[in-house]
């Protein structure tokens, strides 16, 4: 599995895409809100072959849910997300124009995620964890053979994600965090919605929220 990154929005949030040599195409948290943000992501995907088949959120704050109505309409694909995120993001249309983006229209999921049940594209098996404390529907998708996590806004280099927003709770974040990400393997890489990637090893032992 390979995984393509993007970072989009005035938030500098981090858009992926997971793809396989079967050239199947799964996008996670796109960014995307202005034209020329979204034909950079379908340019890359045309020019690279790739047949999108899914849309998955971590969570759906408003700078990682964008681009879910122009991927939708674009691809016709598949949006999931989890349960207890579906009111943070019907949300974010009350709250958008005040952040400058006026124009945002909101997507409604087609169904949801299951914690510990596996994400199928192509010949990829991704697993769903959850990892509430960010957002109260945050999960991250762990592909083990690659030692890859997508990990949204719990778990970034040096720091964690924020839990002054509706639905956070900082206790509830930690234990997430110790659960669900510190129970992998040193040498896997967080892939995070803000930042660069780092490891599980690198934050068991320096991140200074986790000591």
């Amino acid at each position: 599995m390979t995984v393509s990154g993007f970072t989009f929005n005035a938030f500098s949030e981090n858009t992926y895409l997971l793809h396989d040599t079967t050239g199947q195409c799964v996008v996670i948290d796109p960014g995307c809100y202005e034209r020329a943000e979204q034909d950079a992501l379908r340019t890359f995907i045309a020019d690279n072959g790739l047949e999108v088949v899914l849309l998955l959120n971590t969570h759906c704050h408003i700078d990682h849910v964008f681009g879910n109505k122009f991927i939708v309409d674009t691809y016709q694909v598949p949006f999931l997300i989890h349960e207890a995120d579906l009111s943070t993001l019907r949300a974010v249309p009350s709250y958008a124009p005040n952040y400058g983006f006026p124009r945002f229209e909101i997507t409604e999921p087609t169904g949801f995620l299951t914690p510990g049940q596996p994400v199928h594209f192509g010949e990829t098996e991704v697993e769903v964890r959850f990892v509430p404390g960010h957002a109260p529907g945050h999960v991250v998708f762990y592909h083990e053979p690659t030692q890859t996590v997508i990990g949204g806004d719990v778990l970034f280099k040096g720091s964690i994600g924020r839990t002054d927003l509706p639905g956070g709770d900082y206790d509830t974040l930690i234990e997430s965090i110790r659960s669900q990400l510190l129970t992998l393997p040193d040498s896997v890489t967080i892939y995070p919605g803000h930042g660069p990637a780092t490891t599980v090893g690198a934050e068991r032992r320096s991140n200074p929220f986790l000591q």
